[in-house]
């Protein structure tokens, strides 16, 4: 019998990412699936966006989240020796943009530096010209010019991928320079995800968002309908403690559900 099937070119910038998920497994990453009650923020969102400013729910996600890691720094050291961790002073989240590539999209990264000291629509038009951005096929990460080097990382066998990715992350400053100490990952933003996704990262603190689903939620012995976003967070437990962790996952559930800097 004739066998019918195509085959499909694989982007480029999908070897990177089989490269990352291989790396991250070697992590001693703590998952954490968290639920936020979003629906007071998403309505002071709203009425910003009727007063005519540029902000968005991605862009307040990635402020909120950079004030409890300012607080909390310890959450995004890297290992610099068996005795010493190295704790950058700004905050550089990297984030996934979805690009056209050969007719596909694909997610390209793109990496926000000193998240910290901007502010949400700051945050927000950043994430807009990256998007805007034509994307060229020597493209490695938005808004950073890549090297020779760097291009050629995708001709390069696995093995080596794998030993240059091993360097970077033993080497904290070429990290922080290159992915920043913080990532953020939004699938269920690109439709409804009623749970969680257990992701992988090379980073030392990574955010997975869910979608933002209506649940019943019980307040004041009474049942309402509120919106409900899905997060997981993960941690690395070689830079930070499980009392740590919580204290800062309790300041992110603060800042998130009572709308910080909204």
């Amino acid at each position: 019998m004739m066998q019918s099937f195509n085959y499909h070119k694989i982007p480029q910038s999908r070897i990177a990412t089989f490269d990352v998920y291989s790396i991250g497994m070697l992590k001693h990453h703590v998952s954490a699936l968290l639920e936020f009650d979003v629906t007071d923020s998403r309505e002071k969102l709203r009425a910003l966006k009727r007063a005519g400013k540029k902000v968005s729910f991605n862009a307040w996600i990635i402020k909120v989240i950079s004030k409890a890691l300012e607080q909390h720094p310890e959450a995004t050291g890297y290992i610099h020796s068996k005795k010493k961790l190295i704790i950058f002073n700004d905050i550089n989240i990297s984030i996934m943009v979805e690009k056209e590539w050969d007719g596909r999209k694909v997610p390209i990264p793109l990496v926000i530096e000193k998240t910290n000291e901007k502010d949400v629509e700051e945050i927000a038009r950043e994430i807009e010209d990256a998007r805007n951005q034509e994307l060229s096929g020597k493209d490695i990460v938005l808004q950073k010019r890549s090297g020779m080097y760097e291009r050629m990382y995708y001709f390069l066998p696995a093995f080596t991928r794998k030993m240059i990715w091993r360097f970077i992350m033993n080497h904290p400053k070429i990290a922080f320079r290159k992915m920043g100490n913080a990532v953020i990952t939004s699938p269920g933003m690109m439709g409804q995800l009623s749970g969680w996704f257990i992701h992988k990262s090379i980073h030392p603190v990574s955010f997975g968002i869910g979608s933002v689903i209506k649940k019943p939620v019980v307040i004041d012995d009474e049942i309402r309908i509120r919106e409900i976003l899905n997060m997981t967070v993960l941690l690395d437990h070689d830079v930070i403690d499980g009392a740590p962790m919580v204290r800062f996952i309790n300041d992110l559930t603060k800042y998130i559900e009572k709308g910080d800097g909204l």
